[in-house]
C-alpha cells in the first residue's frame, strides 16, 4: 500500500464498497416461530442494490425473495422526503433499503424508487401497490391495509381492494402527517411519524407544523440555474416544529392527543402489553416523562419520571411493556445505565446499557462492561442476565428474545459474522459477501493517562520499534454520543491507510463517549471544546511517553463534522501542539446547530450565551499560528456551509492564512464518488505532509 498503485487501489476498493460494508447482511426479523429470518443483502460487496432475502434456519438455506434489480433494472427516482430520510440515517445503499412485515411475517412492504410494493413472504410474490412517490410503508399487524406517506401526508390502501386514501386532509403545506421531524430523526433517533395499533384498526400519527421553523436555503452555485433548496432548519435558540397526536381509525374517526407544553415528542411505543407509551421532554431535557395514552379520549397519564440536573439521556428502544405489561425503561443509578423492568433494576452497575433491542417475555438488550470499547449482547432471564455474545469485540443484536441474530465484528477478523441464537445456542449463520480489504490493522489498544482515556494507536504495516521517529496524525471524532475507539478490525481500516502513508496514527475518544457512565458523559456540559481538546492532547502526550518514535515536532490533527470542529480548535487553540489541521464540515459557530444537539450541552444562547462565546470557533480566528485546511461540503443540511464560510470570512479578515476546500453537491455523508473519495484523501494527506515538512 505505499504505491501510489496501492494508495489509489484501497482508496478506491473503500468508496467502491462503502467502507466494505456492502454485502453485509443486515435489518433482520425473525418469523414468530424462529423459523426463518428475514434479512436485506446486495449481490455482492460491490453492489449498492439491497434485495430481500430469508433464511431457513433448520436448514441453512438462504433464499432471495425480492430481487431489487429485476424490480428496477434502471437508477432510483426518489422522492424528496426519502432523500431527507436517508440523509438523517446516513444511508448511501440502494434498493430496498428498508422493509416492514405484518406480525405473522406472511407479508412484506417496501418502497422501491418511491414506489410502494408488497411481497409474499411464502411465494416470493411481488406486486406494486403504490405508482406513487412513497416514503416509509408498513402494514398493520394483520396485513390487511399497509399505511405510507406521500406528498407529506399519510395514507392507507386496502391489500384487497386497492382502496387508497388519506388518513386525515388538511391543505396546509407547513403541516406534515406520519413524518419524523428533522430534529427527532437527526438528535433523537425517532425515523418514525406514526404507529399502527396492535388491532390494526387504527393508527397513532405524528402532525408536526413547521410554520415558526426559520428557514434556511441550500444553494447549488455549480448550477447557478437550479432553484434553492429551502428548509426548515431551527437552530439552537429558535422555534422547533410544533409536534403533536392523533389517534385515526381506519373509519375515518379522529382523537387529537393532548401532549400539554411539553417540546420534544422522544419516542412512542405501542403494543399489545399495554396502552401506547409516550415518552416528553423538555426542552432544557433535564427532565422526560413516560405517559400512557387513552385512546378513547386522547388523554395521557403520567407513568414514570426522570429528571437530571444536566441532560436525561434517550435511550434505544425504551421504554416499553412486555408481553405481560410490566413496564420496561432504562434509567440512571450508581453512574450507571441500568435496565428497569417493573420497578426493579435487573441490571447492576457493572454493565451500561446502551440500547433495547427487543422486549418479549424477556428483554433483548446491548451494554458494555469495565472495556468501553466493546459491545456485548445479553439478555434477562427471570431475575438475572445472561451474555449472549462471546468473543472480543463489537456484538450488535437484532431480531427477538427467542430467536436472536448476533452481528459481530472483532480485531481477530476482517468484516461482519453473522449468527443465530436458540435456546442458549448457535443455530444458523448468514453470509456475508462483502469484499475482503486485505489490510490487517497493526494497532495497540492503548488506555492513556489518569483518565484512562481509550485509545488505538496504528503505525505502518511492519514497523518496528526504534525504527526512526514518525509524525504523528490525531484522527478523532472526539465528541460526545459517538465512538471511533472500537474492537473491531473494520474501524481501523482508514486509519491503518493513512499509518501507511508515513504516520503514527492515534485515534483517541474522550469525554462524553458512551459506554464509560453517565458522569463520564456529562463532562461535556457547558463546554464543548476545551472539554474535548484537553484529552486528545494528554492521550498524545501519554502516548508519546510510552512510544519514543511518536514526535512531538510534527503533530497534525483531521477530523469530520465534530471531529472537523476539533480539528480546527487544536490549531486555533493549542500551537503549542499542533502543527496542522483539516477540518472536515466542522460546526464553528453552535448558534448555527440545531436546537436538540446544543442545547443539551451548551443550554439556550439566550440564558447562557458565554457559553457559546466560549465554545465558538469564530472568535479565535485572529490567533490562527498553524495551518488550517477546511473541506466542506455545499450542500450540507446538518451543518451547513455558513460554519465554513464564516470561519474562513474571519480568518481572511485577520490576515491568516489559511485553505479552503469546497465539496459540489456533497451533504454532511463524505463524497461518495470513487474518484472523489480517493482524491479528497490524496489532497488531505499530501497537505498534511507539506505543513509537518
Amino acid at each position: 500500500m505505499g504505491s501510489r498503485d496501492g494508495r489509489s487501489s484501497f482508496l478506491r476498493a473503500q468508496a467502491r464498497t462503502q467502507r466494505f460494508t456492502l454485502g453485509t447482511p443486515r435489518q433482520f426479523q425473525v418469523t414468530p416461530d424462529g423459523s426463518r429470518v428475514l434479512f436485506l443483502r446486495s449481490e455482492s460487496g460491490t453492489d449498492r442494490r439491497n434485495s430481500l432475502w430469508q433464511l431457513e434456519v433448520a436448514t441453512g438455506v438462504e433464499t432471495k425473495l425480492v430481487d431489487a434489480a429485476e424490480l428496477l433494472p434502471g437508477e432510483e427516482d426518489l422522492p424528496a422526503e426519502e432523500r431527507a430520510r436517508r440523509e438523517r440515517a446516513r444511508e448511501t445503499s440502494g434498493g430496498v433499503v428498508g422493509y416492514a412485515t405484518d406480525a405473522a411475517c406472511t407479508m412484506a412492504a417496501f418502497s422501491l424508487s418511491g414506489r410502494l410494493y408488497t411481497a409474499d413472504l411464502a411465494t416470493g410474490a411481488t406486486r406494486m401497490l403504490v405508482d406513487a412517490a412513497v416514503v416509509d410503508p408498513r402494514p398493520n399487524p394483520q396485513g390487511t391495509h399497509v399505511a405510507y406517506v406521500a406528498d407529506r401526508r399519510l395514507r392507507v390502501v386496502d391489500v384487497a381492494t386497492g382502496d387508497d386514501r388519506a388518513v386525515v386532509v388538511e391543505d396546509d403545506p407547513e403541516v406534515s402527517w406520519g413524518l419524523a421531524e428533522f430534529i427527532a430523526a437527526e438528535e433523537m433517533r425517532r425515523v418514525r411519524g406514526y404507529w399502527w395499533s396492535p388491532d390494526g384498526r387504527s393508527l397513532l400519527v405524528e402532525r408536526a407544523d413547521r410554520t415558526r421553523v426559520p428557514r434556511w436555503s441550500i444553494a447549488d452555485p455549480v448550477n447557478p440555474a437550479a432553484p434553492v433548496n429551502t428548509v426548515a432548519y431551527p437552530a439552537a435558540g429558535t422555534t422547533n416544529v410544533d409536534a403533536s397526536l392523533a389517534v385515526v381509525s381506519l373509519d375515518g374517526d379522529r382523537v387529537d392527543v393532548s401532549l400539554g407544553d411539553w417540546e420534544y415528542l422522544a419516542a412512542v411505543h405501542w403494543s399489545a402489553g399495554g396502552a401506547p407509551l409516550l415518552t416528553l421532554q423538555t426542552r432544557d431535557q433535564k427532565r422526560l416523562e413516560v405517559h400512557a395514552l387513552e385512546v378513547a379520549d386522547g388523554s395521557t397519564k403520567q407513568l414514570h419520571v426522570e429528571t437530571d440536573p444536566d441532560w436525561v439521556e434517550l435511550v434505544p428502544g425504551v421504554p416499553a411493556w412486555t408481553r405481560d405489561g410490566r413496564f420496561v425503561h432504562v434509567g440512571v443509578a450508581d453512574d450507571a445505565y441500568r435496565l428497569y423492568v417493573d420497578g426493579t433494576a435487573v441490571t447492576g452497575p457493572e454493565l451500561q446499557v446502551r440500547s433495547v433491542v427487543d422486549v418479549g417475555d424477556e428483554v433483548l438488550f446491548s451494554a458494555s462492561e469495565a472495556d468501553p470499547t466493546q459491545i456485548h449482547v445479553y439478555r434477562t432471564d427471570g431475575g438475572s442476565v445472561r451474555r449472549l455474545s462471546t468473543g472480543d469485540g463489537v456484538h450488535n443484536g437484532s431480531g427477538s428474545v427467542d430467536t436472536a441474530v448476533l452481528s459481530s465484528w472483532s480485531p481477530e477478523y476482517a468484516g461482519i459474522r453473522v449468527s443465530v441464537l436458540s435456546a442458549g445456542g448457535e443455530v444458523g449463520r448468514i453470509a456475508s459477501v462483502a469484499v475482503e480489504p486485505g489490510v490487517v490493522p497493526n494497532v495497540q489498544w492503548l488506555e492513556l493517562g489518569e483518565r484512562g482515556l481509550r485509545a488505538a494507536l496504528v503505525l505502518p504495516t511492519g514497523h518496528e520499534p526504534g525504527s526512526g521517529s514518525l509524525p504523528v496524525l490525531l484522527d478523532p471524532y472526539g465528541g460526545p454520543h459517538a465512538q471511533r475507539v472500537l474492537r473491531s478490525r473494520n474501524a481501523m481500516l482508514t486509519p491503518q491507510w493513512l499509518a501507511d502513508q508515513g504516520f503514527a496514527v492515534l485515534v483517541v475518544d474522550g469525554r462524553g463517549s458512551p459506554g464509560r457512565g453517565p458522569a463520564w458523559e456529562r463532562a461535556m456540559s457547558g463546554d464543548l471544546g476545551d472539554v474535548a481538546l484537553a484529552d486528545q492532547v494528554d492521550a498524545l502526550h501519554a502516548a508519546a511517553e510510552r512510544f519514543g518514535e511518536l514526535d512531538l515536532g510534527r503533530v497534525a490533527i483531521r477530523g469530520w463534522s465534530f471531529g472537523g470542529y476539533l480539528a480546527a480548535a487544536a490549531v486555533l487553540r493549542r500551537p503549542d501542539v499542533f502543527t496542522a489541521g483539516v477540518a472536515g464540515a466542522p460546526v464553528t459557530d453552535w448558534s448555527l446547530y440545531d436546537t436538540h444537539y446544543t442545547e443539551r450541552y451548551l443550554g439556550h444562547p439566550e440564558e447562557n450565551p458565554e457559553a457559546y462565546e466560549r465554545n465558538s470557533l469564530i472568535t479565535d480566528a485572529p490567533s490562527l499560528e498553524r495551518s488550517l485546511l477546511i473541506v466542506h461540503g455545499l450542500a450540507d443540511d446538518n451543518v451547513f456551509v455558513a460554519h465554513a464560510l464564516r470561519l474562513s470570512s474571519e480568518l481572511l479578515a485577520a490576515g491568516r492564512a489559511h485553505t479552503f476546500l469546497p465539496l459540489a453537491g456533497a451533504t454532511h455523508m463524505t463524497p461518495q464518488a470513487e474518484e472523489v473519495a480517493e482524491n479528497l484523501m490524496l489532497t488531505q494527506v499530501r497537505w498534511i505532509k507539506e505543513q509537518l515538512g
